[in-house]
């Protein structure tokens, strides 16, 4: 039982931290990139102010549940259909939806540091509008499972996946999206940016790129460490989801999932917050 009161423990103190943190960090984003004249036209500070302004509410919401849910054992998602619902969906929607943004920016600073010029295009701030608008939809249209297949299991009275067949999805979404393929992208664009700027000498003597440049590489290595890890131990679980454990065990992987889980929200306190020291 001592590591379930660890595990508590540690989502108050880690959940609280990266609350207050990330709300501040992110808010102090929203204002640089709004103030500032210089980013105000760069299509990849777009990308991060929409990723500012939907982690603010994916930690408002996700931590806070979080901390009340495992700090407190107040289980309000337990409590009613739609809270299941409404919680599931302010997990998966504003997920995607930042982890777009991440991906976006990384190759914005690819396509703007490229010598063709038909790429350096795809960098201009009016794309970047028209994509946005396109990310947010399809972030809305994948949630929209989330409503149909949770709920109040009459079994557990627990808020859960309902659906086999989405709980394979859920597996794949996980490991997948969240996880593998982001920081593939991010890998891959972060290297080709690296290797355009030592290209491209003129590129050196302008002060913002340098800093945005500077930003998305370092965000690419903070993705890397805030979501492997928690693809990692999803793998783990699905491929030990057929072994009989006993509590020994159980309660050490309940201890890994909830330490993990905190790490994933570091991604959305931490990562677009570099830039406010720039």
């Amino acid at each position: 039982m001592s590591l379930v009161y660890d595990a508590q423990q540690f989502t108050l103190y880690v959940g609280y931290f990266l609350l207050f943190a990330g709300v501040i960090g992110n808010g102090i984003n929203i204002l640089i990139f709004t103030k500032v004249r210089a980013y105000r036209t760069t299509s990849c500070t777009f990308y991060f102010l929409i990723g500012s302004i939907d982690n603010i509410l994916y930690l408002l919401v996700n931590v806070t549940l979080r901390i009340l849910g495992v700090g407190y054992n107040i289980n309000v998602t337990d409590r009613s259909s739609a809270w299941c619902k409404a919680r599931q969906y302010f997990i998966v929607v504003p997920a995607v939806l930042s982890i777009g943004c991440s991906c976006l920016a990384t190759a914005d600073q690819f396509f703007i540091t490229s010598r063709n010029a038909s790429l350096r295009r795809c960098g201009d701030i009016g794309w970047a509008h028209r994509i946005i608008i396109i990310a947010i939809i399809l972030s809305f249209l994948h949630g929209i499972p989330v409503l149909l297949f949770f709920d109040i299991s009459p079994i557990s009275s627990n808020c859960l996946n309902l659906s086999a067949g989405y709980r394979i999805y859920q597996l794949f979404y996980l490991i997948g999206v969240i996880c593998v393929i982001p920081v593939l992208i991010m890998i891959i664009f972060g290297w080709l940016t690296y290797h355009n700027i030592h290209q491209t000498m003129n590129l050196a003597e302008l002060q913002v790129d340098r800093q945005l440049i500077r930003m998305t590489l370092i965000h690419v290595i903070l993705v890397t460490i805030s979501l492997l890890p928690y693809g990692i131990y999803t793998t783990y679980s699905l491929l030990t989801s057929s072994i009989v454990k006993n509590y020994d065990r159980q309660f050490q992987e309940y201890l890994a999932s909830s330490i993990l889980s905190l790490v994933t929200y570091f991604y959305n306190a931490v990562c677009e917050n570099q830039s406010s020291v720039e």
